[in-house]
Protein backbone atom coordinates (compact mmCIF):
# COMPACT_ATOMS: atom_id res chain seq x y z
CA UNK A 1 0.00 0.00 0.00
CA UNK A 2 1.23 3.64 -0.50
CA UNK A 3 1.45 6.08 1.76
CA UNK A 4 0.18 9.02 0.31
CA UNK A 5 1.14 11.03 2.99
CA UNK A 6 4.96 9.84 2.68
CA UNK A 7 7.43 12.66 0.98
CA UNK A 8 8.10 10.90 -2.28
CA UNK A 9 4.42 11.41 -3.20
CA UNK A 10 4.32 14.96 -2.50
CA UNK A 11 6.44 16.09 -5.63
CA UNK A 12 5.30 19.28 -7.12
CA UNK A 13 2.89 19.28 -10.21
CA UNK A 14 4.21 21.31 -13.04
CA UNK A 15 2.12 24.33 -13.98
CA UNK A 16 -0.37 23.15 -10.80
CA UNK A 17 -1.84 26.49 -9.15
CA UNK A 18 -2.05 30.25 -10.21
CA UNK A 19 1.01 31.25 -11.47
CA UNK A 20 3.38 33.66 -9.36
CA UNK A 21 1.85 36.92 -9.12
CA UNK A 22 -1.34 36.43 -10.64
CA UNK A 23 -4.22 37.95 -8.97
CA UNK A 24 -7.03 35.70 -6.98
CA UNK A 25 -10.09 35.70 -9.39
CA UNK A 26 -12.74 34.96 -6.51
CA UNK A 27 -11.10 37.91 -4.22
CA UNK A 28 -10.93 40.19 -7.59
CA UNK A 29 -14.46 39.63 -8.51
CA UNK A 30 -15.56 39.93 -4.70
CA UNK A 31 -13.61 43.39 -4.37
CA UNK A 32 -15.15 44.49 -7.21
CA UNK A 33 -18.58 43.60 -5.94
CA UNK A 34 -18.17 45.62 -2.85
CA UNK A 35 -17.06 48.76 -4.87
CA UNK A 36 -19.91 48.98 -6.53
CA UNK A 37 -22.44 48.31 -3.38
CA UNK A 38 -20.07 51.25 -1.83
CA UNK A 39 -20.47 53.73 -4.92
CA UNK A 40 -24.56 52.84 -5.10
CA UNK A 41 -24.64 53.64 -0.92
CA UNK A 42 -22.98 57.16 -2.04
CA UNK A 43 -19.56 56.38 -2.08
CA UNK A 44 -16.96 58.37 -0.35
CA UNK A 45 -19.15 61.57 0.70
CA UNK A 46 -21.82 59.04 2.18
CA UNK A 47 -18.71 56.81 4.32
CA UNK A 48 -17.35 60.75 5.28
CA UNK A 49 -21.01 62.12 6.38
CA UNK A 50 -21.42 58.44 8.42
CA UNK A 51 -18.11 59.07 10.24
CA UNK A 52 -19.04 62.41 11.40
CA UNK A 53 -22.13 61.08 12.64
CA UNK A 54 -20.95 59.61 15.48
CA UNK A 55 -17.73 59.36 17.38
CA UNK A 56 -18.09 55.59 17.55
CA UNK A 57 -18.18 55.81 13.64
CA UNK A 58 -15.30 57.53 13.72
CA UNK A 59 -13.24 55.31 15.89
CA UNK A 60 -14.21 52.48 13.51
CA UNK A 61 -13.32 54.58 10.65
CA UNK A 62 -9.62 54.57 11.75
CA UNK A 63 -9.49 51.49 13.59
CA UNK A 64 -11.14 49.18 11.27
CA UNK A 65 -11.52 50.73 7.63
CA UNK A 66 -8.14 53.20 7.44
CA UNK A 67 -6.01 50.43 8.52
CA UNK A 68 -7.04 48.06 5.43
CA UNK A 69 -5.25 50.68 3.20
CA UNK A 70 -1.83 50.00 5.40
CA UNK A 71 0.44 47.87 3.25
CA UNK A 72 0.77 44.10 5.94
CA UNK A 73 4.78 44.68 6.11
CA UNK A 74 6.77 47.50 4.50
CA UNK A 75 10.68 46.43 3.04
CA UNK A 76 13.20 49.04 2.94
CA UNK A 77 15.95 49.48 0.57
CA UNK A 78 18.75 47.25 1.79
CA UNK A 79 19.39 44.15 0.19
CA UNK A 80 17.11 42.47 2.29
CA UNK A 81 14.31 44.66 2.90
CA UNK A 82 15.89 45.97 5.62
CA UNK A 83 15.60 49.70 6.59
CA UNK A 84 18.32 51.68 6.10
CA UNK A 85 18.86 54.83 8.39
CA UNK A 86 20.98 58.07 8.15
CA UNK A 87 22.29 59.90 10.88
CA UNK A 88 23.86 63.54 9.55
CA UNK A 89 25.45 65.54 11.82
CA UNK A 90 25.50 69.33 10.94
CA UNK A 91 27.35 72.26 12.84
CA UNK A 92 26.19 75.54 12.08
CA UNK A 93 27.84 78.79 13.25
CA UNK A 94 25.74 82.31 14.11
CA UNK A 95 26.58 85.21 11.43
CA UNK A 96 28.35 87.95 12.02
Amino acid sequence: MVNKIAGDNLAKRKGAGRPKGSKNKTTATAKSIIEEAAQGLGGATRLLAWAKEAPENERAFWTNIFPKLMPLQVNGPGDEGEHIHKIVSEVVYPKG
